[in-house]
């Protein structure tokens, strides 16, 4: 490239952000606010390689190098935290990944106007409880003496198991209760996806003597396939962090077993035990490994499929 197009090019880029200035001064308090609050206090990754102390300030704490991670590393929590976290995250996605692409095609599917709204807001809902009051109500239904479920089992003269104090039960009560409250929110974006879908396909397809099911597999299915891709590179990012308010809030001396994550251990290790070096430490291996895995996921799917996250 010549220095003259470089220039032109340069005067084309300006050009074009003063033309559209309206629409950057209305992105510019987003920007603002996500350097304020994300980029700056990322500064503060320095207090893992560190022996921290609130008084000294991070400044004057001194060095400890990768004191903290061997300290994770060599510790009785080190697997199963891991394990537990990959357990959760793994199952979750088995389980709330595919589940919203079902809803969306089953949606796409209704026909009476009517019941697909109504079908769709019930499914909706559950998204916007919040999280202490989710939890609040699982405990509840799930009580083994006063539960909604207990009494049921009462009424056929059987008790109900104390399923909150069974270790083994734990990721199944966290990933089905996930699904319930979040099956119908993850499916507005395929929804919208097959919204987009061009008419004139399926009434070729009907002209052709396609059923609903031949559309479903030839049109449907392969059109979703690059929402549902970046959905999933998007997911395999985020692997190593599982939701932290929920599993402490349903997290008991009975299920610690399966319930200790990577979030509940940091937020035990630096907020309850004030080991904020060593929380940092734990914290920043998870994000790595996070990016890691973003970066590797979303290189394969460039090279099988061609669709990546840029």
């Amino acid at each position: 490239m010549s220095k003259e197009t470089a220039v032109r090019k340069k005067k084309n880029i300006w050009h074009r952000m003063y033309s559209d200035r309206a629409l950057y001064i209305l992105l510019l308090p987003s920007v603002i606010i996500l350097f304020l609050f994300t980029y700056i206090p990322m500064y503060g990754v320095v207090i893992a390689f560190k022996d921290f102390s609130p008084a000294k300030g991070i400044m004057g704490s001194p060095w400890a190098g990768l004191k903290y991670f061997k300290q994770y590393f060599y510790s009785y929590q080190f697997w199963p935290t891991i394990k537990n976290t990959l357990i959760l995250s793994v199952y979750s996605i088995a389980v709330t990944f595919p589940l919203p692409i079902l809803l969306a095609l089953v949606c796409n599917q209704m026909r009476s106007g009517k019941f697909k709204k109504f079908f769709q807001v019930s499914t909706y809902l559950p998204h916007f409880i919040s999280t202490v009051v989710m939890c609040g109500m699982i405990i509840l239904f799930l009580s083994p003496s006063s539960g909604v479920i207990a009494r049921l089992f009462g009424y056929f003269g059987a008790k109900m198991p104390n399923v909150m104090g069974q270790a083994s039960s734990f990721p199944s009560v966290y990933v089905w209760t996930e699904v319930w409250q979040h099956l119908g929110w993850d499916s507005i974006l395929y929804i919208a996806a097959l919204a987009a879908i061009d008419p004139s396909l399926y009434e070729a397809a009907t002209v052709d003597g396609a059923s609903k099911w031949q559309k479903m597999i030839k049109i449907d299915i392969p059109l979703l396939m690059p929402t549902a891709t970046v959905m999933f590179i998007l997911r395999m990012g985020s692997v190593m962090s599982v939701g932290f308010e929920k599993v402490y809030l349903l997290q008991n001396n009975l299920n610690t077993a399966t319930s200790e994550i990577i979030s509940t251990y940091v937020y035990k290790m630096g907020l309850v035990s004030s080991q904020y070096s060593l929380s940092s430490a734990i914290g920043l291996f998870n994000n790595v490994i996070n990016l890691v895995l973003l970066v590797a996921v979303n290189f394969i799917s460039s090279k099988m499929s061609n669709t990546s996250l840029v």
